[in-house]
């Protein structure tokens, strides 16, 4: 079953986060901590969303999605942008990815938005083979670029200079 998140899934969705960022070998990056999780999903103005995966039996959340709204400008609409997909090892295969996925794309077609779209890292094969299983398609030729840390302050103090 999926399901919108509610308040009282915070501490298992930042137990998911945790466990998402170790199975991406960077755990030692996660620095959110659950009341900012709060924050940013049911705060006063929310900036993020998320969803759940329970299992049937036993009601367990097993998996989540975690996404916000961007905007196209070549299209004019927005489009959701899904920053974390995860679902816990034990109860990968039985479809709460491929769900989640889809309650995605429902909300994006409900309201006219025209892309879904997320970044996989390239050496998770299982991730790929599963997002081209549905029909994703990798956006060759472009490259993400960040700024963090010292960088993004290093950037923002050229602000009214540059």
């Amino acid at each position: 079953m999926i399901r919108t998140a509610t308040p009282a899934d915070v501490p298992v969705i930042h137990t998911l986060v945790r466990d998402l960022a170790a199975y991406e070998k960077a755990l030692d990056e996660v620095r959110a901590s659950e009341e900012q999780l709060r924050e940013a999903l049911f705060g006063e103005r929310p900036a993020a969303f998320a969803h759940v995966a329970q299992d049937d039996a036993s009601g367990e959340v097993v998996g989540f999605a975690l996404w916000f709204l961007n905007f196209s400008t070549w299209r004019g609409v927005h489009g959701i942008y899904l920053e974390d997909l995860y679902v816990r090892p034990e109860a990968r295969g039985g479809g709460h990815g491929k769900a989640l996925l889809a309650e995605l794309a429902r909300i994006c077609v409900a309201r006219g938005y025209e892309r879904l779209e997320w970044s996989v890292l390239n050496w998770n094969e299982p991730s790929i083979n599963f997002y081209k299983s549905l029909g994703a398609l990798p956006q060759d030729g472009w490259s993400v670029y960040r700024l963090t840390d010292g960088a993004l302050g290093d950037v923002a103090s050229l602000a009214g200079r540059a």
